[in-house]
């Protein structure tokens, strides 16, 4: 059993087992709605997680960093890019910005006849960007055996093409491989270059795994205002957010800036647009998307305390139920905890990693 599944376990425990009931009958009942957050149930309590359609989930294995490994990219596209994160050994490591990731993507190496300079190849490469809705990304290595993303007026030796195995949506499946494998052939072709093609089989095995741990970690944490008494306009509400730091994004959502071009988490109006009134908001934490650092989760409660006492309205669950301080902070332990076991994955909340593969 890895440290992983470890941890996951004792997670899954405390939160079946850590509720005990309150004095008051609503504090009994929040406490409750706290035991369903993070529970496999996809619609119940404060945190919704994507459902994956057909197997039980499966729990993934992201082993613990091989400190011996070659920093050096392998050129074995099986092991660097499938086995390295499903058998307990870590992939090698690779420099933080570029475009793959052993552990993201599946790696296809592809021997080049001759070297080629990036003028030549960015234009062939920019062919094949996505496979599906998997992206497709390549990298080079130059001269002094350094992979980095290719770019004009460097000579590369070799290249690598990364192809993303899972994401929210689905896993890469058999039909886009093929495509890849395809479109793939016909790049090589044209920059008189060899692809190292690894088993079909193999990769969708891979490609299943890291999916189940996208589906296992899909959590999405919300809370509610509820109205006291008159339902608010609409318009005297969205003012209000406006003052409470919301941004009106172009695709319609109501989000709190984290200040560096991302969120911490978004609002809800639950109202049609033509709606003059609504008697309820949710603020919504998207959580593996967003860093621990960044503590969305108290930033979220702080906005929804602050709304509740300009607006007079009561912080509630999905049920309608009250919020008391102590169920919140036992949410926020929760959450301390699932962010704990995403770094002992090593797939620490708010990352690039993460980013990808919560997309």
């Amino acid at each position: 059993m890895t440290d992983l599944q470890t941890s996951l376990m004792a997670i899954g425990g405390a939160i079946v087992v850590g509720v005990i009931s309150y004095n008051k009958y609503q504090e009994f009942k929040a406490r409750r709605t706290v035991e369903r957050a993070f529970s496999s149930s996809p619609e119940d309590g404060l945190v919704r997680r994507e459902a994956t359609p057909g197997d039980d989930r499966v729990e993934p294995v992201f082993g613990a960093s091989d400190k011996d490994a070659d920093p050096a990219v392998s050129t074995d596209p099986v092991v660097s890019s499938v086995d390295g994160a499903l058998d307990s050994r870590s992939p090698a490591p690779m420099a933080a910005d570029l475009p793959v990731d052993p552990m993201v993507d599946c790696l296809i190496p592809l021997s080049l006849e001759a070297p080629l300079r990036g003028d030549k190849l960015i234009p062939v490469l920019q062919s094949l960007r996505h496979v599906g809705n998997k992206p497709v990304h390549f990298i080079g290595q130059n001269e002094d055996g350094n992979w980095e993303p290719v770019v004009h007026g460097v000579l590369y030796y070799g290249l690598q093409a990364g192809v993303q195995l899972a994401n929210r949506g689905s896993a890469l499946n058999e039909i886009e491989y093929s495509e890849l494998v395809s479109r793939l052939r016909q790049v090589a072709d044209e920059i008189n270059a060899e692809p190292d093609l690894p088993d079909m089989m193999r990769v969708m095995s891979a490609a299943r795994e890291l999916h189940q741990f996208v589906a296992e970690y899909d959590a999405q944490l919300s809370v509610n205002l509820q109205a006291r008494a008159a339902p608010w306009t609409v318009s005297t509400l969205l003012a209000a957010l406006e003052r409470q730091g919301f941004d009106l994004r172009p695709d319609g959502r109501l989000v709190m800036p984290d200040g560096e071009g991302g969120h911490l988490f978004s609002i809800s109006t639950n109202a049609a647009l033509s709606a003059e009134t609504t008697s309820r908001l949710t603020f919504l934490l998207d959580v593996p998307r967003v860093a621990s650092s960044r503590d969305g989760y108290g930033a979220m409660v702080a906005c929804a305390r602050s709304l509740a006492s300009r607006l007079e309205g009561n912080v509630v669950d999905d049920a309608g139920q009250p919020l008391t301080d102590p169920a919140l902070a036992e949410i926020a332990g929760q959450v301390a905890a699932f962010y704990g076991a995403m770094d002992t994955a090593e797939v620490p909340a708010g990352s690039t990693r993460a980013l990808r593969l919560f997309s």
